[in-house]
């Protein structure tokens, strides 16, 4: 990491759920003080809500801008966005006051970014019941970040370490991924994976495309996709400078790329590429009823900001209570570091 500490903009996320947790027990890290200055945006009191059951050793300081924040270890500096109201705010539930304050902390974090106030976003978990129950017809954080940005080439990008997917097609119906599975999206995503990777610090990546159909379609058996669309976008990808290989059945490109043959996979569609990444970075312990490990980083790829998230949801069944694990945030922000730094 760079001695350099970017100014980060946190935004924690469904309140009624584990976010302001996370982000309060990230930031009671001393290390990610010492490559970072974050700005948590939501309501300072559900912050300190999560400070205090967590039993972290921090304060919680409500500032009006960036400019207001001191980003020094034991305190944290929240933006303030009063709009929870504490005499009806219960945790484990599906609000739509929640929802749309989770809303509200993701456009006013993407607005600092865009005006250069911060240089990079970090978000938490949301919870699209809420999100659409306040009224707001998006299908994810993702969406709602090319919308407000005006991007038009983008992908979600999720990482646990040095396991890497990026995803074709996202939150839209099976029927309609295998519609999205074009030569041209293709193309442009095997690009994006190929920018970001150089972005921290992989070399002439090596990028492995995943089929969509059992087997890599077997030469047209199993469907046609593979040979009408895939195969096209894997050869001009490879004209264009490219290493990529595929596509190659998505059976055996995961365990190839853990085994280090690949640095990442582009994927076809949502659970082709999360079910993999989750099997790598989540751990359950059933008797102690406790996730010991929930790794893993999701990065949106071809916007005109930094946007990094947590690579899970907001855990209704554990909210309020102090359990829940912050590793997954933690290493949201060491991405958003990562890409600010590079720049």
């Amino acid at each position: 990491m760079s001695a350099r500490r970017p100014l980060l903009g946190i935004s924690v996320g469904d309140p009624a759920g584990i976010g302001p947790e996370i982000t309060a027990k990230a930031l009671s890290r001393k290390r990610v003080y010492e490559i970072s200055r974050p700005l948590v945006v939501g309501d300072v009191r559900v912050v300190a809500e999560a400070a205090r059951f967590s039993g972290l050793s921090v304060e919680t300081r409500a500032v009006d801008a960036p400019a207001d924040g001191t980003y020094e270890f034991g305190t944290i500096d929240v933006l303030d966005m009063h709009n929870v109201d504490m005499n009806t705010f219960e945790h484990k539930r599906v609000d739509a006051m929640c929802g749309q304050a989770s809303y509200d902390y993701i456009e006013k974090t993407i607005r600092l970014a865009v005006d250069g106030e911060i240089e990079a976003t970090v978000t938490g978990p949301i919870h699209k019941e809420a999100i659409q129950a306040a009224g707001i017809r998006h299908a994810g954080h993702t969406e709602i970040y090319a919308e407000l940005t005006g991007a038009k080439d983008y992908a979600m990008m999720l990482a646990e370490g040095s396991f890497r997917v990026v995803h074709v097609s996202t939150h839209v119906s099976l029927r309609e991924a295998i519609e999205r599975a074009k030569k041209s999206r293709i193309l442009a995503v095997i690009g994006l994976a190929a920018e970001v990777l150089s972005k921290v610090g992989v070399d002439t990546p090596r990028i492995a495309v995943a089929g969509l159909n059992p087997h890599a379609g077997e030469g047209g058996l199993f469907g046609s996709e593979e040979l009408d669309e895939i195969i096209p976008a894997v050869e001009e990808a490879r004209r264009r400078g490219m290493n990529v290989d595929g596509p190659i059945p998505p059976d055996t490109v995961f365990p190839k790329m853990k085994g280090g043959q690949y640095d990442v996979v582009v994927v076809m569609y949502h659970d082709q590429g999360h079910i993999p990444t989750k099997l790598s970075g989540f751990s359950y312990d059933r008797t102690t009823d406790t996730w010991f490990s929930m790794s893993g980083v999701n990065v949106t790829l071809g916007l005109p900001i930094i946007r990094t998230s947590v690579d899970h949801g907001v855990a209704f069944g554990k909210a309020g209570e102090g359990r829940a694990n912050p590793d997954s945030m933690i290493e949201a922000i060491e991405m958003a570091v990562k890409l600010a730094v590079s720049g």
